[in-house]
């Protein structure tokens, strides 16, 4: 997989640019998060973002009993 050079407020994987948040998290979080985002081979944030953007799709999913 090529990478796309960075350019400062040019959005790269998404349709939008990225904004700084802070979260605070358990260190076994921090771990797992870790652990989870070197499997994958990205980074945490990008493991976030991931979550973050699959949440509507999580919430219509019949596995949750909707």
């Amino acid at each position: 997989m090529t990478t796309k050079k960075r350019l400062r407020d040019v959005p790269v994987l998404h349709d939008e640019v990225k904004e700084r948040h802070q979260i605070v998290v358990t260190p076994t979080a921090w771990e797992n998060m870790k652990r989870e985002a070197s499997r994958r081979k990205i980074s945490i944030s990008e493991l976030i973002e991931e979550f973050g953007r699959g949440i509507n799709s999580l919430t219509a999913s019949p596995i949750n009993g909707i």
